[in-house]
């Protein structure tokens, strides 16, 4: 479905052209990485670069950090998928180990073929440096062999499918209450990528605010091997203690009280009940269609994508998130048109502790993606059966994915005309502007740029005076956002929460689909 998205979505859309979702890589500085404990609405970008140097050395080794791979055991060769899909990427495993899941199928068996780099210019003195490295290189992937350790090698090459066999890796190695250890090999990814990966993820842990509602990952960390000294990631877990366990055990108990089909249902009669009837998305006019009326802007209605996880665990979400992604980009809009990714374990139910829950884990993806750029590409709408704008931070600037700050709205409302509600409603009447991203569970709408473009465009950007004294904020979707505050408020609360809790029913108890 098309939706509004905030304004910091808008901001990045009108300054940045819309091409292919790929590493940018201008030969400039080295990467540049700005991240903050309280992680605002840019969520601590960090901005990917290189040194021409880095190219021609990934180029002048490739074929051989490819020979030790191939020295050191037969591989065979895991396409990751978290859904029914085309192959989005390869994991080739160089030993047979317990690390990897038997969940994960299509195995086949190959080589990896040695890539030609003779196109990229060479030096005496890169070439001397690229030997010293591969040597280092070479010791450090037989010293994992020689403790047991999988060496996967992936043949991703994007930054979708990059995060995809990261994410899915790691949801792996996670289930597993036992220490685990994994080295994946991306030759095909810059360095400067796996470094702001490893980077940020290590910077993650270190912040509470989010760490609270994270438990997980606090067990899971991710490094450079060697530093750097080639393109692979280490990914370890600590055995789970007992406490981690009791939090595994209770969060997980949900998983089993879900089904697919109830959960498709219930979320379809949320989109049918407020995106469509009270019209929240004008270009949603049933909910298996999306982008109606944008014809005349280049882009024809499509398909609706629901796509599904049961598991609780917070890797898991991301790595479906990624594989939507890359579903979404291996087919035309006249197959998917958007997708909405239900993720009923996350966060279920409609208290605090949910609430949280659920805020923590899309703001750890909405992060992932912009760290790259994705931001660009894609937009996203978080939605929660508890969705309350005040507790999401940041509460009084533009978070992605999330509503404008409920501080914002009367001055949308006199912005757009709508005088006399900007002084009549009270705040308890804004507050029901929290319902039109009140699904039954946990969803995620996956959103193309181009359709967000034309639905909404850069000229809907304004400057929105938000205090007295003059101070502004750059805002959009201002007469789309001021309507449904109006309308929403009409509904009254009882009516809209009773919904709310049917349609939670449907998902979590199978009833009335």
């Amino acid at each position: 479905m098309i939706t509004r998205q905030n304004t910091q979505q808008n901001l990045c859309n009108a300054d940045r052209a819309i091409d292919s979702f790929k590493y940018r890589l201008p030969t400039t500085e080295e990467v540049a990485i700005q991240t903050t404990d309280s992680l605002t609405h840019d969520y601590g970008r960090m901005i990917l670069t290189t040194r021409s140097t880095h190219l021609v050395s990934l180029g002048t080794t490739k074929s051989l950090w490819i020979g030790v791979l191939l020295c050191l055991l037969h591989t065979t060769s895991l396409c990751v998928c978290a859904f029914p899909i085309r192959p989005a990427f390869f994991i080739t495993s160089t030993c047979i180990s317990p690390c990897v899941s038997p969940s994960i199928n299509h195995v086949q068996h190959h080589r990896i073929a040695a890539k030609s780099s003779s196109a990229l210019p060479q030096s005496p003195t890169s070439g001397e440096a690229a030997v010293a490295e591969l040597n280092v290189f070479q010791a450090l992937l037989r010293d994992l062999q020689i403790e047991n350790v999988p060496l996967l090698g992936c043949d991703a090459r994007d930054v979708h499918t990059m995060n995809a066999a990261l994410w899915t890796t790691m949801s792996e190695v996670s289930e597993s209450d036992e220490s685990q250890k994994v080295c994946i090999i991306m030759e095909d990814i810059p360095m400067d990528a796996l470094k702001s990966f490893a980077a940020d993820y290590a910077n993650l842990l270190t912040q509470s605010r989010l760490m609270d509602h994270l438990p997980e990952l606090a067990r899971i960390s991710v490094s450079l091997l060697g530093k750097g000294v080639g393109p692979a990631l280490v990914i370890e877990t600590s055995d789970r203690t007992p406490d981690e366990l009791a939090e595994k055990t209770a969060r997980a108990a949900m998983e089993d009280l879900l089904d697919e089909s109830h959960c498709t249902a219930s979320l379809k009669s949320f989109v049918n009940r407020i995106v469509v009837g009270l019209e929240a998305c004008p270009y949603t006019k049933n909910p298996d269609l999306s982008g109606t009326g944008l014809e005349a802007r280049g882009v024809n209605p499509g398909p609706v994508g629901y796509r599904f996880s049961k598991s609780s665990d917070a890797c898991a979400a991301v790595a479906s998130f990624w594989t939507s992604v890359c579903e979404l980009l291996s087919v035309p809009e006249s197959e998917i048109s958007t997708t909405l990714l239900s993720l009923p374990a996350i966060g279920p139910g409609n208290d605090r502790e949910a609430h949280a829950r659920f805020a923590a884990v899309v703001e750890l993806i909405s992060r992932n993606l912009c760290l790259f750029r994705g931001d660009g590409v894609f937009g996203l709408v978080h939605f929660h059966p508890a969705y309350e704008r005040n507790l999401i931070h940041p509460v009084n600037k533009p978070a992605f994915g999330h509503l404008p700050p409920q501080s914002w709205l009367r001055s949308m409302l006199r912005h757009n005309g709508n005088v006399e509600q900007a002084k009549s409603l009270t705040d308890k009447d804004l507050e029901m502007s929290n319902y039109q991203r009140r699904s039954p569970h946990t969803v995620i709408n996956i959103l193309r740029a181009s359709q967000l473009n034309a639905a909404v465009g850069a000229k809907s950007i304004v400057d929105l005076e938000i205090l007295e004294d003059g101070t502004t904020e750059k805002a959009s979707g201002i007469p789309l956002y001021s309507r449904n505050v109006i309308r929403l408020a009409g509904q009254g609360e009882e009516k809209l929460q009773s919904a709310v809790e049917n349609e939670m029913n449907m998902s979590f108890l199978g009833e009335g689909a």
